[in-house]
């Protein structure tokens, strides 16, 4: 089941989420200006604003977002300014974000990646601490 629900409380603008339940099982492309939370299964690519993937959901595909929660199996590819990998996710692709938290636990098989940023350079900080700089520093 797919439903669209209004969010209130924004200021001014009137914006929905969509759920694709755990029923759903959608073949083709989805493109959408809300956010979305899918529990069921999607196999084509996905652009929206921000999405959720719930624990038992599957997606087949490209997703490409401002902002990535995963915590079922992804097959394909992400793009997104902040992702978020939960400890029950399955990935199998590459990652490509400008934010990334991972929980111990996830299984990723593929490249992670910042995006426009220069490879990762490990230095030892101030205190003695290891610090993985990802890009260069402003000039």
């Amino acid at each position: 089941m797919a439903r669209s629900v209004p969010m209130s409380g924004r200021s001014g603008d009137s914006a929905t989420f969509s759920i694709f339940g755990g029923d759903t099982v959608i073949r083709g492309d989805v493109t959408a200006e809300a956010d979305l939370h899918v529990d069921g299964r999607i196999e084509g690519d996905i652009t929206c604003k921000s999405i959720v993937q719930g624990e038992a959901s599957e997606i087949s595909g490209a997703i490409a977002a401002e902002s990535v929660r995963i915590s079922g199996r992804v097959t394909g590819t992400i793009a997104a300014r902040e992702v978020v990998i939960l400890k029950s996710a399955r990935i199998e692709g590459d990652v490509s974000y400008d934010v990334l938290t991972i929980e111990q636990g996830a299984q990723i098989d593929g490249r992670l990646s910042p995006r426009g940023a220069a490879p990762g350079i490990a230095q030892r900080g101030d205190q003695g601490e290891a610090r993985l700089i990802l890009a260069a520093p402003a000039e």
